[in-house]
């Protein structure tokens, strides 16, 4: 790629960036939320096209106007979010859009899929619907989709974001043989651990412009991440001791279903301590989000008890009351959703609305009162340091980890006695995540419950205090922060009873 440009409006996403990919190696691309790295690939595979510049594959200048020319050269890419028909087999999907000689033919596209699953140690049932498949085997149909194409360089983007350590490995093991078969590998990633463990170059790009690249096996993770946001950054993350940790929040045989009538959660039972970090590691799809929501009063619950514990010891139950009841009980609760703009922030709205959706209701006047709303939403892009025009710029048009700064920001700012974070940093740059784990550890400072549902297993274990690991909606054990083993909890987020609960 030769002095790619790309701008969205005002917001220059790539600036002059030449960046060369060779053959049979895998790539690390690096860099800061808003870096420019997704829009990069995106143009290299066909979903963008550039302002300026050119890309030569082969030394021969070539134009890619769609995903389709890309294929035409070779190029796929694999997407965070999976682009399959949930109603159709892994054999369908793999298909899907191609146009063939005679009739479809499920049967000879089948033997296809299994003699690229034998080449390179994918484990596909073409057969298999969709929906009946783990996010590991969705990666994987989306994967051997692009190879079925004939695709020679394959990037993609957070590959491991929501896989467990041993689905990782697996992963990294079929990305190997590509290697060795002469295919190239592009991998958009946050997890520097991984970056070391998997790439053999590392390319960095920092506000849109190309940084440099280096040999993975001549760096480390310091240097990457000072390279990357361009000063010195700690890589610690602290854990202080829970002070005068007390029961704040019961949760007792907790059993919830979905509105089809599928068993999210079977017979949940914990506590979450005042002035501690419990998190809660499993596979995802799990209960998770289940379990946050059922706390915060948005998931209708069918049986068990969830009890807020007073400073007295006395306990009022939550169970039947919507958020606003909860409020009204005197319960400052936060939640960070999953769903950052479908059910925590509106994404036509600007920052300043979004931070007043908290506040509206405790005006006492005909008038909203904007001025408040508007220093809180400076304050938190100056401290979170969000990359964005202005407050009044729409969230929709940020980037995902901008767009999560945001909502983490606002939702620590209302001063909470209990919060609860599903996927906290999911989708932010290593500099961000370190500035969130320090919001968490000064509200755990100041008694405030953490509850933080995480994908990053070894963040886990630095972070929380306690871990408590979910498997098929059930508590598969509880297990201290400080000497839990990455592998034994992998295990016990795929297997029921693979630990010791310590409540």
């Amino acid at each position: 790629m030769r002095n790619i440009t790309k701008t969205f409006g005002t917001i220059v996403a790539n600036d002059d960036v030449s960046l060369d990919i060779y053959k049979g190696e895998i790539l690390s691309l690096l860099g800061e939320n808003g870096s420019g790295k997704t829009t990069l690939m995106n143009m290299l595979s066909g979903i963008y096209y550039p302002d300026a510049g050119q890309i030569l594959i082969n030394g021969q200048p070539v134009t890619i106007s769609s995903p389709r020319e890309a294929f035409e050269y070779g190029i796929g890419m694999i997407h965070q979010h999976f682009k399959l028909v949930d109603v159709f087999s892994a054999a369908e999907n793999i298909v899907l859009g191609l146009e063939e000689e005679g009739r479809l033919d499920l049967v000879r596209a089948g033997e296809r899929i299994r003699k690229i699953c034998d080449t390179y140690g994918f484990d596909v049932d073409p057969t298999q619907k969709i929906y009946n498949m783990s996010v590991s085997q969705k990666q994987t149909v989306e994967i051997v989709k692009v190879l079925y194409r004939g695709a020679d360089i394959l990037i993609l983007d957070e590959p491991t974001a929501v896989l467990t350590p041993q689905e990782t490995e697996r992963l990294f093991a079929v990305l190997r043989n590509m290697k060795k078969d002469g295919k190239t590998v592009v991998i958009i990633t946050h997890k520097l651990h991984e970056v070391e463990e998997i790439s053999d170059r590392v390319a960095v790009l920092r506000k849109g412009k190309y940084i440099g690249d280096m040999i993975t096996s001549q760096t480390n993770a310091q240097e990457m991440t000072n390279m990357m946001v361009g000063r010195e950054v700690s890589l610690n993350i602290e854990r202080p001791e829970p002070v005068n940790p007390r029961p704040r929040i019961r949760v007792d045989g907790l059993t919830v279903r979905s509105a089809d009538n599928v068993l999210k959660l079977d017979d949940v039972t914990f506590t979450v301590n005042s002035g501690e970090i419990l998190g809660i590691a499993g596979i995802s799809g799990c209960g998770q989000k289940e379990l946050l929501e059922s706390i915060a009063g948005l998931q209708k619950v069918e049986s068990g008890t969830i009890s807020f514990v007073n400073n007295d010891g006395s306990e009022e139950s939550l169970i039947g009351k919507d958020p606003l009841q909860i409020a009204e009980m005197g319960v400052s609760l936060s939640f960070v959703p999953e769903d950052r703009l479908g059910m925590g922030l509106v994404g036509s709205m600007d920052l300043t609305d979004n931070m007043m959706l908290r506040s509206f209701r405790r005006g006492r006047s005909v008038f909203t009162d904007r001025k408040t709303p508007k220093k809180l939403a400076e304050k938190v892009v100056d401290e979170l340091e969000v990359n964005t025009p202005g407050v009044s710029t729409p969230v929709r048009r940020l980037s995902g980890g901008n767009v999560q700064k945001v909502l983490v920001g606002r939702e620590i700012a209302s001063s909470p006695t209990v919060l609860l974070s599903a996927y906290a940093v999911r989708g932010l740059d290593i500099n961000s995540s370190y500035t969130i784990y320090d919001l968490l550890n000064q509200q755990k400072k100041d008694g405030v419950a953490v509850v933080y549902v995480g994908e990053d297993l070894d963040v886990l274990l630095e972070l929380c205090d306690r871990i408590l690991v979910l498997c098929s909606g059930r508590v598969s054990g509880i297990v201290p922060g400080k000497e839990a083993d990455k592998n034994k909890v992998g295990l016990m987020m795929t297997r029921l009873g693979g630990g010791d609960s310590d409540e």
